[in-house]
């Protein structure tokens, strides 16, 4: 496939070396522009690109930049992309540590749910739960006992399926994890965020997540601030 990653940093510098190793065609873009992604492009051969390329003549985008970026992106960035083409997203609220208060998702909106609003896009939740360290050294075969899943969500049932074997082919094993409105199942503090779990112990997590976040990924006044002293 051809795949546009926009975000280079620790879950788009790894999708970028595992995809290319696996023989996709990846043009790689942050926001900081082409020329500072040398290293990573000499590394493992992907297509340094501005952001609006990396949405143009491929199969799928991985967005994968903080949420408090979001509403930075290009306007209209995916105007004149193929509908046909899989959006993957793979970020996470961190109000506290990063991103600060977004009211929306303070208010119950998924995630992912408001990204895809942001864009103007429909999204699938993807990769947000690993890390990225593991992401790139824990694949393993198919049928490998103990194999890791990782949950995907999404509304299209065609695009959700891509990325179902996106997630094969990187050594994992795929667990539909329903609509997007369900996605919160694997947001931050749920049971299967960062536990490299199988799938039944996925599908275990997945039920039993709680949608009311615990006041640790709640903002505050004065978010964002750190995680052991809490703005």
């Amino acid at each position: 496939m051809k795949i546009g990653i926009i975000g280079a940093g620790q879950i788009g510098g790894t999708l970028t070396r595992r995809l290319t190793l696996l023989g996709h065609k990846v043009f790689v873009a942050n926001s900081r522009g082409p020329e500072t992604l040398r290293d990573l492009t000499a590394e493992t051969g992907a297509t340094a690109v501005s952001v609006r390329e990396a949405v143009r003549g491929v199969d799928l985008v991985v967005v994968t930049i903080p949420e408090k970026s979001i509403p930075s992106l290009p306007a209209g960035l995916f105007a004149d992309t193929d509908e046909r083409v899989v959006v993957v997203d793979t970020g996470n609220y961190y109000p506290r540590q990063r991103d600060g208060r977004i009211e929306a998702i303070e208010a119950g909106t998924p995630e992912s749910r408001w990204v895809e609003q942001q864009l103007g896009r429909r999204v699938i939740k993807a990769f947000n739960n690993i890390f990225a360290q593991h992401l790139l050294e824990l694949g393993r075969p198919a049928g490998t006992t103990g194999r890791i899943a990782l949950p995907v969500a999404g509304d299209d049932d065609a695009a959700k399926a891509v990325v179902l074997r996106l997630v094969d082919e990187l050594g994992f094993d795929g667990v539909d994890a329903g609509g997007l409105d369900e996605s919160w199942r694997q947001q931050p503090d749920t049971p299967v965020y960062t536990t490299d779990l199988d799938v039944e112990g996925v599908r275990r997590a997945l039920s039993e997540a709680s949608k009311e976040r615990t006041s640790e990924w709640r903002a505050t006044p004065n978010s964002p601030g750190s995680f052991s002293a809490p703005a």
